[in-house]
């Protein structure tokens, strides 16, 4: 049974030569730890700010769709939305990320804890058609599932691909959120450009924003 155990070495070579997974359990160990194995080159922050301006925003810009056609698009053919103005990893059981770019009055604001939000009003009609996150900390990883240009399989496991798409959230928050007012946000217009994981029609699109601008107090 010697060929066996050759086998099995061969076929270990090929998955660690490849992006692997990492037991649940040794999960936050290795996130505590930084890179896997001890490796220290890995650095997310620097890999962002490498691309941001360059291909980040061009991006965006270039793909993104007004959030009300995106919306109604969305609602009745997600692969219609996401193949105009989304990405999604190819697998059906991923949603679709989509960009969009908007106009719109701020109707409430959420700032009490760190996850904060704003809910815009882009249609004219009164009512939150978008929630946008303004941090500092925010949820998902949008920014990163947006880009086409970026594979899990360029890493080398899903700690490094987690922590990859984090750093996106810190890189909008130091270039745009934290320069953003505070308070009196009610009635202010805003601009946004970002994005969002589709997941149903009925609910409000959670935006994480690439660019956002706030106009003064009404």
């Amino acid at each position: 049974m010697r060929w066996v155990g050759c086998a099995a070495a061969i076929v270990a070579g090929l998955l660690l030569a490849s992006c692997r997974f990492i037991p649940t359990a040794d999960v936050p160990a290795l996130a505590n730890a930084g890179a896997p194995n001890g490796a220290g080159a890995f650095e997310p922050d620097r890999m962002v700010a490498s691309i941001w301006s360059a291909k980040v925003v061009p991006y965006f810009e270039k793909k993104a769709g007004p959030l009300i056609e995106v919306r109604d698009i969305a609602a009745k053919s997600p692969d219609e939305a996401g193949a105009r103005f989304g990405y999604r990893a190819k697998s059906e059981d991923t949603p679709w990320t989509l960009m969009v770019k908007f106009d719109g009055v701020i109707v409430a604001a959420d700032t009490e804890s760190r996850a904060s939000t704003i809910s815009v009003d882009a249609s004219g009609q009164g009512k939150a058609d978008a929630i946008v996150q303004i941090g500092p900390a925010m949820r998902g990883t949008a920014i990163r599932d947006a880009l086409d240009f970026v594979s899990f399989n360029d890493f080398t496991n899903q700690i490094d691909f987690a922590r990859f798409g984090k750093a996106f959230n810190t890189a909008v928050n130091r270039s745009t959120l934290e320069k953003l007012p505070r308070d009196a946000l009610v009635g202010r217009k805003v601009t946004v450009l970002g994005a969002y994981p589709f997941v149903s029609a009925a609910e409000t699109p959670l935006v994480t924003p690439v660019e956002i601008s706030a106009g003064p107090k009404p």
